[in-house]
C-alpha cells in the first residue's frame, strides 16, 4: 500500500467544513484514483486515471487551479458565518485551518507522482500543479466577501427564480452601460439609487414606467452589470412569483452582497392576488425589504393596474376608496422614473450615436431620412427602434 496516497485519501474523506467539496464530480474521481493507487491495482488505477482526467480537463489542465476555485466558491456554514459577521467557534476556526492544509496537499498531487506509483508504461493524460497559498487566498476571500460573494454568487451576477430557488443565468442578456444612448438623466437616477444600495446609505424601491422600447429594462440590467464587481447581484422575479419575495429576502438577509429583485413588465388586472402580495412586501408587511435588497420594477403603466371606464363608473359604493386602492401600489415605490418616447431630435441623436458605435459611415441627411422612415414603419420613435434600424443597416437590409 502506498502510504502517501492512502493518507491523502483519508484526509479528503475527513473534510467537515469543506465537506461539499467531496461531492464535486472531479474530486470524487480523484478519490477513486487515490484508492486504486493505494491498492497497487494497476488496472483499476489506469481506469480511474482516465475517468479523473476526463472530468478535470474540460475545466482546466491545472489541478491546483481547480481545487482553488472549489475552495473559493464553497458556500459552507463557516464561510456564511464569517460573511454575516457573526463570531465562529474556536473549533470551527481550527477545523477550517487544518482542512485548508489538506486541500493544499491535494493541490500538489501531480500526475508524475501518480505515474511513478503504477506499473504501466503506456500513455496517460497529465495534469498540472503549481505553487499556491490557499491560506492566503482564503483569507483574502473572506476579507473581500462583501464584493465577491460566495457559492453561486461568486461565479454569477444574474439570477432568476425557479420553483422557489435562486438559480444562476449563465449567459445573461444585457448591454454595457456605455452602449446605451439617450435618457442620461433617467439613468443617472437609477445609478444614484443603486450606489446608495451598495454604500448602505438607504436606497429606495424603484418603479420605471413609460413607453415601450425606451430602455427601462436595458437600463436596469446595464446598471446591475456595471456594479457587479462592487458586490451587486440581480435576481429576476416573474409576476406569478411575487408571493415568494418575502422568503427570498429572508434567505438573502444574511448575505453580504447587495441584491436587486427585478420585476419586468409589471401590470395587474382586477382581483389579482399578486397585487396584494407585492403591495404588502413594499410596505406594511411584517417582513419588509432588508438593508441589502431593493425591488426594481418596470411597467408601461403608471399605476400598474389595467383600468377601464367601467371600473371608474362602476357600482362600487365607495368608488374613491377603490381608486385609492388601485393607485396605492405605485405610490409605495420610493422612486418613480418616467421613460417617455424621445422627440425627433433625441431619436436622431441616438441613431447617430449607434451608427458611430456600429461603424456605419453614411451622410447624416441620408441616415436620418432612413431612420425616420423606419420609425414610421415601426409605429414610432424609440431607442429600441433606433437599435433595430442600425442593426438592419449593418447587415445591409
Amino acid at each position: 500500500m502506498n502510504d502517501r496516497f492512502y493518507k491523502l485519501k483519508l484526509q479528503l474523506d475527513s473534510l467537515a467544513v469543506f465537506s461539499q467539496i467531496k461531492k464535486d464530480p472531479v474530486i470524487r474521481k480523484l478519490r477513486r484514483l487515490l484508492k486504486a493507487l493505494c491498492a497497487n491495482d494497476t488496472e483499476a488505477a489506469v481506469a480511474a486515471w482516465g475517468s479523473f482526467a476526463a472530468a478535470l480537463l474540460p475545466h482546466t489542465a491545472s489541478l491546483t487551479e481547480y481545487v482553488k476555485s472549489r475552495v473559493m466558491e464553497d458556500d459552507n456554514f463557516y464561510v456564511k458565518e464569517k460573511a454575516s459577521g457573526r463570531p465562529t467557534d474556536r473549533e470551527a476556526d481550527e477545523a477550517a485551518r487544518r482542512e485548508i492544509d489538506i486541500l493544499q496537499n491535494v493541490c500538489a498531487f501531480s500526475s508524475q507522482d501518480a505515474a511513478d506509483a503504477i506499473d504501466y508504461d503506456g500513455y496517460l493524460p497529465s495534469w498540472r500543479t503549481e505553487a499556491s497559498d490557499l491560506h492566503r487566498d482564503f483569507a483574502e476571500k473572506l476579507e473581500s466577501i462583501g464584493r465577491t460573494g460566495y457559492g453561486i454568487y461568486a461565479r454569477y451576477s444574474f439570477f432568476r427564480v425557479d420553483q422557489g430557488s435562486i438559480v444562476p443565468v449563465a449567459h445573461p442578456d444585457f448591454q454595457p452601460l456605455e452602449s446605451l444612448f439617450g435618457y442620461e438623466r433617467e439613468r443617472s437616477l437609477i445609478i444614484k439609487n443603486t450606489r446608495a444600495l451598495i454604500d448602505g446609505t438607504g436606497a429606495s424601491n424603484m418603479l420605471l414606467y413609460g413607453d415601450a422600447g425606451t430602455g427601462k429594462s436595458s437600463s436596469v440590467k446595464a446598471v446591475a452589470a456595471h456594479f457587479a464587481p462592487e458586490g451587486l447581484r440581480i435576481i429576476e422575479v416573474k409576476k406569478n412569483q411575487l408571493y415568494q419575495i418575502p422568503a427570498l429576502m429572508e434567505e438573502l438577509s444574511s448575505n453580504p452582497l447587495k441584491f436587486i429583485l427585478f420585476i419586468d413588465d409589471l401590470s395587474f388586472s382586477g382581483n389579482d392576488d399578486n397585487f396584494s402580495a407585492l403591495k404588502a412586501t413594499l410596505e406594511g408587511s411584517i417582513s419588509g425589504c432588508g438593508d441589502n435588497c431593493v425591488i426594481y420594477a418596470t411597467s408601461n403603466r403608471r399605476h400598474l393596474v389595467k383600468e377601464t371606464f367601467a371600473d371608474r363608473a362602476g357600482d362600487e359604493l365607495h368608488l374613491n376608496d377603490t381608486m385609492q386602492e388601485t393607485m396605492s401600489l405605485a405610490a409605495r415605490f420610493g422612486l418613480a422614473i418616467t421613460f417617455q418616447k424621445p422627440d425627433k431630435e433625441e431619436y436622431l441623436s441616438i441613431v447617430k450615436a449607434l451608427a458611430r458605435e456600429y461603424g456605419i459611415e453614411m451622410d447624416d441627411h441620408e441616415l436620418f431620412r432612413r431612420a425616420e422612415a423606419h420609425a414610421i414603419r415601426k409605429n414610432g420613435r424609440s431607442p429600441r427602434t433606433a437599435k433595430q434600424f442600425i442593426e438592419l443597416l449593418k447587415i445591409g437590409i
